[in-house]
């Protein structure tokens, strides 16, 4: 990341900072950029709760329920005779439908979206077509809503950016002021989703600029603050997580934490490389049109989601029961290995979504296992699984992006634990240094550094580390 110092020179002046290209003579003033930003923090607040009802809509139309995910086995209210053997046809029910509808209109809206987003800021001068916003939203709606077990953020994230990229064409800005408008409208789509305006800064700066000014981060600020009080508005502004305070009653008790990241760390590269692993070998394996991959793949999805209904689209239910205690160990590691197949099958396959909150999930499960494990063997040093399941969230997040600053702060605005600061740090530092060992690069960067590797594929930028 490029910090940007400020000299204390008198010709330095906020209007120089904010100053706009002279050939747009309606944006010269610095209050025509910060309008822009509001703007967009307005848009990507409005998306994300859209897309959120949408993806509610879609789930209680193919499941029958609001969240299947903490539904068990149930059957489909509209067709109980079929029992929970539904599960077998709603993916690739689901499919059927996003599927050519990805194929006709916007080929960037398959997959987790970031790396999208990624390629047009590094690339292409933060050009998105406008059509991704109406595209991104429907299919990736569909997925998860049919039991896709993917994230909602990365969609959120891509509509975001296309909003800020639509907004900034308009008003002529030029390249740079363009990808800080993309950026600001990735931040309001992560502030938005989990109520964390803090995270959804670091995340476009660390992720999506890879860089920090103060004029980026006051602009992002302001976009990523517009959009979560929209979203708190609309939808409620309560935390993500609902947890009993721990805390960190003994100092050896860091060193149990440290584990933790180390192994999270590990997880975390694991799991990008079982992403694009089982991507390769659908891709090797289907010969038929690509429109009809999704609906063919979503049996296998299926299948898997008749074994662990708890993964069934994005998982929320699941990963607060596992932090709350209501797992055995031998079904977090279930859930753990179910996830990571699940997620990769749902991309793979073709579908839309993103890998930000399955990213969580993990961390959440296998998190909470070690903390299970550290209780049997010293109870007396070893404080409650929940906190070594919240340190995981972000632990593996990190180890999966190598975005510290994001981990740590998204945890601590989802969850309000704020005395597991400190563990949690710790942890995530030592897991973005052991996914460094194991891999040159993070689940969104290797994406691009492969398409670049398929000369048949449209061309991407370079990944950065």
């Amino acid at each position: 990341m490029k910090f940007t110092h400020l000299r204390p020179d008198n010709r330095t002046s906020a209007a120089r900072l904010l100053r706009l290209p002279n050939h747009s003579l309606s944006w010269r003033i610095p209050w025509g950029l910060l309008a822009l930003a509001l703007t967009i923090g307005v848009g990507s607040g409005l998306g994300a709760v859209a897309f959120r009802w949408l993806i509610d809509t879609f789930t209680l139309l193919f499941s029958g329920h609001e969240d299947y995910a903490a539904a068990g086995h149930a059957a489909h209210p509209y067709v109980p005779q079929l029992g929970m053997w539904f599960l077998l046809l709603v993916p690739p029910l689901g499919g059927l439908l996003y599927g050519p509808l990805i194929e006709k209109f916007a080929n960037e809206a398959r997959g987790h979206g970031v790396p999208e987003v990624m390629a047009s800021v590094t690339h292409d001068g933060g050009r998105i077509a406008p059509r991704v916003v109406l595209v991104k939203s429907l299919a990736s709606a569909l997925c998860i809503g049919s039991g896709g077990s993917v994230g909602k953020e990365g969609p959120i994230v891509q509509i975001g950016s296309a909003l800020g990229s639509v907004f900034g064409r308009l008003a002529r800005m030029d390249g740079s002021r363009l990808r800080l408008l993309v950026a600001c409208g990735a931040a309001g789509g992560i502030a938005a989703t989990f109520n964390a305006p803090l995270a959804g800064v670091f995340f476009a700066m660390e992720l999506i600029l890879g860089e920090f000014t103060v004029r980026t981060f006051g602009l992002l600020v302001l976009s990523s603050a517009t959009a979560s009080v929209l979203s708190r508005v609309l939808v409620g502004g309560e935390l993500f997580l609902t947890l009993p305070p721990f805390d960190v009653d003994h100092p050896a008790e860091y060193l149990l934490f440290a584990g933790v990241g180390v192994a999270a760390g590990a997880v975390g590269a694991g799991f990008a490389r079982l992403l694009y692993l089982v991507e390769d070998t659908v891709a090797r394996i289907w010969r038929g049109p690509e429109w009809l991959r999704p609906a063919a793949g979503g049996l296998l999805l299926g299948a898997l989601l008749l074994a662990l209904p708890q993964l069934y689209g994005v998982g929320y239910p699941a990963l607060r029961n596992a932090i709350e205690g209501q797992y055995v160990l031998w079904f977090l590691l279930a859930l753990l290995v179910g996830k990571m197949l699940a997620t990769s099958l749902t991309l793979g396959i073709g579908g839309s979504g993103g890998v930000f909150a399955p990213s969580l999930f993990l961390g959440a499960v296998f998190g909470t296992a070690c903390g299970m494990l550290m209780h049997s063997v010293a109870p007396a040093l070893a404080g409650p699984a929940g906190a070594y399941g919240v340190v995981g969230m972000g632990a593996v997040f990190a180890g999966a992006t190598r975005a510290p600053i994001t981990a740590t702060i998204v945890i601590v605005e989802l969850t309000g634990e704020y005395a597991l600061l400190l563990p949690l740090m710790l942890a995530v530092v030592l897991a973005t240094g052991v996914s460094r060992l194991l891999s040159a690069e993070t689940i969104y960067t290797m994406k691009l550094r492969r398409r670049e590797a398929e000369p048949d594929l449209s061309p991407l930028p370079a990944a950065r580390g």
